[in-house]
């Protein structure tokens, strides 16, 4: 039977569309099977990667692991002050300024727009990720670094954080010589070489101002006590440490204990913040049980453990608790 012209011509073209629908759904089903394993397994690793928190084999931050410390870590408080995080809360200021106060204290927020023009005003170490494996070492003071010889091991540490006087100079072979970030305050400064951040801990509006002159006019030279009026320390890695962060570690992870929390662990709370990898040197008392700093030949009077502002056992504490979570690794020393 024979069918009319229009017919064979919408039936050849219905025939024609059926044909190139189906050589479409051949190949899209029967095409190479590497290319979508490939496809497949990049998906896979790039959703892998995305759920790590590091590329360390175990990361600090991985808070889910452990409810004590996921109560007390908040990633969101950032430990270094910029223009953008630097107008604290009423609560937060009121504590700061108690924690050293000032008779007449100066503008706070006209000192930190001041500062801001001669330091650097960016958001550092905020790069947390799958790909980053941030390796720190903390070194206490202790008197426990004499004679273990970690200088080696403390160098070969990404960031190495070290705090108030620590002498290196003659002390390589038990402490290292490397220093990445240096924390203190304007009443225990000390010169620093030019590829070493100073991280000033505020305790005051003063001590701000301080660090403004020390690095320009040297006009302040006293706060409660004297103070260097200059120091040398390369102006454009000058941090400065957040009294909002500072609060933080003292009513999150120090439960209120002392009047204000000791260099060595806010130092100790900046790299457990900012690192991947925390290993701390340098804590605690030596193998006799003495409290002393290790470049001290015969001080065991355990000072900086009885200072009357910080509760020296409750911050060895929780910084055990750190270390028996698995958060921090703990070198003893001697």
């Amino acid at each position: 039977m024979f069918l009319p012209k229009q017919r064979k011509i919408r039936t050849f073209a219905l025939l024609i569309g059926v044909i190139t629908f189906t050589t479409f759904l051949f190949s899209y089903t029967f095409r190479d099977p590497s290319v979508d394993f490939f496809r497949h397994a990049f998906r896979l690793s790039d959703d892998f990667l995305s759920k790590g928190q590091c590329a360390c084999p175990r990361c600090v931050a991985e808070a889910e692991d452990d409810p004590w410390f996921a109560e007390r870590f908040n990633q969101s408080v950032h430990p270094l002050m910029t223009r953008e995080n630097s107008v604290l809360s009423e609560e937060t200021f009121k504590w700061w300024q108690w924690l050293q106060s000032e008779r007449r204290p100066a503008n706070f927020s006209e000192v930190v727009e001041e500062l801001f023009r001669v330091i650097p005003d960016e958001v550092l170490y905020a790069d947390a990720g799958p790909k980053r494996c941030r390796t720190c070492a903390v070194v206490g003071n202790s008197g426990n670094l004499k004679g273990a010889q970690y200088g080696a091991l403390i160098d070969s540490f990404d960031f190495v954080v070290r705090m108030n006087q620590a002498p290196t100079t003659g002390f390589e072979e038990d402490v290292g010589a490397k220093t990445t970030h240096h924390l203190m305050y304007p009443e225990s400064a000390k010169d620093l070489d030019n590829t070493t951040s100073l991280v000033l801990i505020p305790f005051k509006t003063l001590d701000l101002q301080w660090i403004l002159s020390a690095l320009t006019t040297g006009t302040i030279k006293h706060t409660y006590t004297r103070v260097p009026s200059r120091i040398k320390a390369n102006k454009d890695k000058v941090l400065i440490y957040s009294p909002t962060f500072f609060k933080y570690v003292f009513d999150t992870w120090l439960e209120g204990h002392g009047r204000y929390p000791s260099t060595g662990f806010l130092s100790l709370m900046l790299a457990v913040h900012i690192c991947d990898e925390v290993s701390v040197f340098g804590f605690g008392a030596d193998q006799y049980g003495n409290w002393h700093h290790y470049w001290e030949e015969n001080d065991l009077s355990g000072a900086f453990r009885h200072t009357g502002v910080h509760d020296g056992d409750h911050e060895y504490n929780v910084t055990l608790q750190l270390a028996d979570k698995h958060k921090i690794k703990m070198f003893r020393g001697r």
